[in-house]
């Protein structure tokens, strides 16, 4: 649903906006008990079949966009209760990143077959022959599927000709990759964390606004406003997100109104991972190793980790270019903070790691800065433009969208050492990333380098995104050519 302005996009920006602005504003924290009422106004429900109903909602969401765990039934209460915890200026994230807020779940049926309109009670019937069995029968005006025998295999939809009967699936259990998505004891969604490698894909996939995660948005404002040195560091696939007017360069001034130190391109830091693995991939692959995988993606290495564990020493051991680009920064400024700006909620679990933690700060999606900078009132499309953005070499903005890692690093590879081609293959979502790591086990890709994204698209995908994910494609590669620098040994600053 991204790209599309729906009342769930509606509610989840005015949460972060409304949590963003008691911040900004310097007003007392116990006021997030007012949240649900500015968010859900007046006396009529507009979403549900109770209005106390979506303000109970709205509450589970301001209390997670705080930071803070999900309260479990038996411990209800006001927000301002717990809201003493979030008043801090540094990141209080724990995992569970992502959640389900049960009493939002419509419990969806996690799969079924129905018959729709499009039936015409045909003399064929050969949705009644081959049902394994005998589920269908032909009613009055329709076939008719009998739920208790049904098995789910689909066969009658394939012998249909009329295309009657159609498979239904729960959203965020189809938008899984890693099969993560189960049901509790009432139908309702229910994540295993065992599996969750935290892609947010259920959250852009649920109709019902029933899944999110937590924010850093009140304790990165709380931190600017303090007058603390916080260093923005952005990825790639900002361009295009904050509106057809909003430039580069205006972003950029709107994030240092905001308050930041500074702002530099994450792709400096996708520069120096490609760089690296230029080096690292003819030394290892094939003599030491079958294969190497690209490190970008958190999801993608977290699959990898929990479902091929074998595999898994075969990713690159490339610092992520938001690591790579934060390093950089703290070797100059060792007291100051440093937030990264992206379409990733990954990222937050990356930087939940203890060899993370003293570099990362804060992470935030464009969705959440745009949120701060409504609280601020910046109008980022009227605001004066900046200096033009130039950290990083076409390559290193290329790795924004799917394939643009692999080609970038095949590239530099191919540079540094002339005469040597590599094979490459990329894996867009999940459940490719699974199955290319099958088949790598397999052997198929001996030789190759291995490009795994967790968002379809890649980061252009990702569920911290605004933008449709082509759209957010062409914006990234034509901002990758403007770069300039052509490729990554040519961008002074990796020195």
């Amino acid at each position: 649903m991204r790209g599309i302005f729906t009342p769930i996009t509606y509610i989840r920006r005015q949460v972060f906006t409304e949590i963003a602005k008691i911040a900004w504003e310097g007003r007392d924290p116990r006021e997030v008990d007012d949240i649900p009422y500015k968010v859900i106004s007046g006396e009529v429900p507009h979403y549900r079949g109770s209005i106390f109903h979506e303000r109970a909602i709205v509450a589970a969401r301001a209390r997670l966009g705080l930071g803070l765990d999900r309260k479990l039934n038996e411990d209800n209460g006001r927000l301002s209760k717990s809201v003493d915890e979030a008043v801090v200026t540094h990141s209080i994230i724990k995992e569970p990143l992502v959640n389900v807020i049960p009493f939002a779940c419509a419990s969806c049926e996690s799969s079924k077959h129905f018959v729709t309109d499009n039936c015409r009670k045909c003399i064929a019937h050969p949705c009644m022959i081959v049902c394994p069995v005998n589920a269908i029968i032909i009613g009055k005006d329709r076939a008719i599927i009998d739920k208790e025998k049904c098995i789910d295999c689909g066969k009658c939809a394939k012998a249909c000709q009329y295309h009657a009967i159609m498979k239904l699936e729960r959203p965020c259990k189809v938008a899984c990759g890693v099969d993560a998505i189960e049901s509790d004891e009432l139908g309702r969604a229910k994540i295993n964390y065992d599996k969750c490698v935290s892609c947010g894909m259920c959250i852009v996939n649920c109709p019902f606004a029933a899944i999110t995660d937590k924010s850093d948005i009140f304790q990165l404002v709380l931190a600017i406003k303090q007058g603390e040195e916080v260093h923005a560091i952005i990825a790639p696939s900002f361009v295009g997100q904050f509106g057809p007017f909003a430039t580069p360069g205006k972003i950029v001034r709107a994030a240092k109104d905001l308050g930041f130190t500074e702002i530099i391109e994450v792709a400096l830091g996708a520069d120096a991972a490609a760089r690296h693995e230029a080096e690292m991939f003819p030394k290892l692959v094939p003599e030491k190793q079958p294969f190497l995988g690209t490190s970008c993606c958190p999801s993608w290495t977290m699959t990898a980790k929990k479902f091929f564990p074998d595999l898994y020493q075969y990713i690159s051991s490339s610092n992520t270019p938001m690591v790579e680009t934060a390093k950089a920064i703290k070797r100059r400024s060792p007291s100051g903070k440093i937030v990264f700006i992206g379409p990733c909620i990954s990222k937050k679990i990356e930087a939940m790691e203890e060899d993370v933690r003293p570099y990362v700060d804060f992470v935030i999606t464009y969705e959440e800065l745009a949120a701060i900078f409504v609280a601020a009132n910046i109008d980022v499309a009227e605001i004066t433009e900046d200096e033009i953005v130039a950290d990083a070499s076409t390559k290193g903005r290329n790795f924004a969208y799917a394939s643009g890692v692999a080609s970038s690093v095949k590239a530099s590879i191919e540079q540094a050492h002339p005469g040597l081609e590599i094979p490459t293959h990329n894996a867009n979502g999940l459940a490719d990333c699974r199955k290319m790591l099958a088949m790598a086990k397999a052997g198929k890709f001996n030789g190759y380098l291995l490009e795994g994204m967790a968002c379809p698209g890649g980061c252009v995908g990702g569920p911290g995104t605004m933008l449709p994910i082509e759209k957010g494609e062409k914006e990234a590669k034509d901002f990758a050519k403007k770069s300039p620098y052509s490729d990554v040994f040519k961008n002074p600053f990796l020195e």
